[in-house]
């Protein structure tokens, strides 16, 4: 009787979650971005939350919940009900903050199931154009040339610019000396004034600055040529082999969401990622749209953590 009566709940427990699959989303949808309004993690919030509003007939709202380098809203959604009403739309910052902080209060691959990757925005190296470099090779031989006499700018210790940069030192032996900025633009200001001679930098925020000639744009630092810059080579091309470091944005869920909301939410991104005009909107604002399955996703994010703990701990890398 027991054992008949412990396969019953297990049935009815089974019966309601399929239930709760089928009729997902049935109340409006949270979209936790980790960080203030503006930059790309916030219009990539704002893109999924109007294509599942449209795909769903249910209303999508973004959270923005900054603080504690992402870890705060990273928190917040790792601790929430995993019924698919709140989720989190971060970029590398969730694979990064595993190994840059040594107490988390959540655990990146444990806690959490990854959705979809929504797009890529390039990064690139520039200098300020009194630098005596033309190319990536002749930047690296005047670093070596001149150990710590070369000075990089970041938008802050542990942050995408800051490891991007950690990554091409380790990979070409060179010492340059970093200098933390309080976001893109302060930072590009003194390259372009000289008190700094380089940084990687999202490609966005750079292209005024390269077109102006304000700045001299040397590589872009994804796997591939930039549609934005096709003419601009990659750190992998100009003597760097094997550099990859792209700033990727995604939808993440707690990890104990089903795979059926799962799938539904990654078949009504990708459905919209694949639509031209959704592209050329995206492309508009930076952003390259990328698709995957959630499979796909969780190789790739499992990986990125792998990849940035190595940054981390040859850089020595701390937060602020």
């Amino acid at each position: 009787m027991q054992v008949k009566l412990i396969g019953a709940a297990v049935c009815a427990i089974a019966t309601a979650a399929a239930f709760a699959a089928d009729n997902y989303p049935s109340k409006t949808v949270r979209l936790v971005v980790p960080f203030s309004p503006g930059g790309g993690n916030d219009i990539s919030a704002r893109f999924v939350a109007q294509r599942l509003t449209e795909g769903f007939n249910q209303s999508a709202v973004v959270d923005n919940r900054p603080g504690a380098g992402s870890t705060l809203g990273t928190d917040i959604v790792a601790k929430s009900t995993p019924d698919g009403y709140t989720l989190l739309v971060t970029h590398n910052a969730i694979a990064i903050n595993q190994t840059l902080y040594s107490k988390l209060p959540y655990d990146t691959v444990r806690d959490f199931a990854q959705v979809a990757i929504i797009g890529t925005t390039t990064n690139t190296l520039v200098v300020n154009p009194n630098v005596p470099a033309r190319s990536t090779k002749e930047l690296i031989a005047l670093a070596k040339a001149k150990p710590d006499g070369l000075n990089y700018a970041s938008t802050g210790a542990g942050g995408t610019s800051h490891l991007a940069m950690e990554y091409f030192r380790i990979e070409t032996g060179t010492k340059i000396v970093h200098i933390p900025y309080k976001g893109t633009a302060p930072g590009l200001t003194d390259v372009v004034g000289g008190q700094v001679q380089l940084m990687i930098s999202a490609l966005p925020g750079t292209v005024p600055f390269i077109n102006s000639k304000r700045v001299i744009a040397l590589a872009t630092t994804g796997k591939k040529r930039s549609a934005f810059l096709p003419d601009l080579p990659t750190l992998a091309e100009s003597g760097v082999p094997g550099y990859e470091f792209d700033t990727w944005y995604g939808l993440h869920a707690p990890s104990k969401v089903s795979k059926e909301i799962i799938t539904r939410l990654n078949t009504e991104i990708t459905k919209a990622l694949l639509r031209p005009e959704v592209r050329e909107q995206l492309f508009r604002q930076g952003l390259e749209a990328q698709t995957s399955t959630p499979e796909e996703f969780s190789r790739f994010v499992r990986s990125e953590v792998v990849k940035m703990a190595k940054i981390i701990k040859e850089s020595g890398a701390r937060p602020e």
